[in-house]
Parts: C-alpha cells; sequence; structure tokens
C-alpha cells in the first residue's frame, strides 16, 4: 500500500508541475494557448490521481503532497529548465520529504 502511494503522489507531481509548467509556457513565453490547454488538462489529471489515494481524508492526503510538490519542483526545474538547486534547496526539500512520510506512513491508531 505504502508503494501505491508513492506511485501516485508522484503521478500527481508529474500532472500537477508538468501542468502548471505548461501554463507558464503558454503565458510567460508566449507558446499560446495549445499549451495552456494541455496545461489545464494535466492539473486536472493531478486532481483525479490525488483521488486515488488509499487514505480517505481530503486533508491529510494534500498537506502530504505540499512536500511531495516542493521536492517535485526542485527536481522537474533541474531536469526541464536546467535549475541548479544550492544545498539549502536540497535541505528543505528533504525535510519536506520526511514530513511527507510522518504525515502519510506513520502507525496511527485505528478508530473504533
Amino acid at each position: 500500500m505504502v508503494t501505491r502511494s508513492i506511485i501516485l503522489f508522484i503521478a500527481a507531481a508529474l500532472f500537477e508541475i508538468g501542468g502548471a509548467w505548461l501554463v507558464w509556457q503558454g503565458v510567460r513565453e508566449h507558446r499560446g494557448w495549445l499549451w495552456i490547454g494541455a496545461g489545464v488538462i494535466a492539473l486536472g489529471l493531478y486532481g483525479f490521481f490525488a483521488t486515488l489515494q488509499p487514505d480517505a481524508n481530503f486533508g491529510r492526503i494534500l498537506a502530504a503532497y505540499g512536500g511531495v510538490f516542493v521536492a517535485g519542483s526542485l527536481v522537474w526545474g533541474m531536469v526541464v529548465d536546467g535549475f541548479r538547486p544550492d544545498r539549502w534547496d536540497v535541505a528543505g526539500a528533504l525535510i519536506c520529504l520526511v514530513g511527507v512520510a510522518i504525515i502519510m506512513y506513520a502507525p496511527r491508531a485505528v478508530p473504533n
């Protein structure tokens, strides 16, 4: 179940970060409405993938996903835009991923 959750977080990150990047390219880089439209579709798919998480708590999923988004955005920037994070970027992203692990995968008592 943890592996499935991690795969879903990665898929959601690809769609959200990719979608935001496509909109950015369409608007800021003047690539046009096709890029913007593709970005909007990708952002919708992000929302769909987030609903597939095994945990049923919306707030928990979105809170944890925030940490995935932080780390994923830095990786996207490195791969797609040639961004080079500094040690503080990396440290912050690692702290966020520790937060994701605590929020999502810490043992919890089963409610009665």
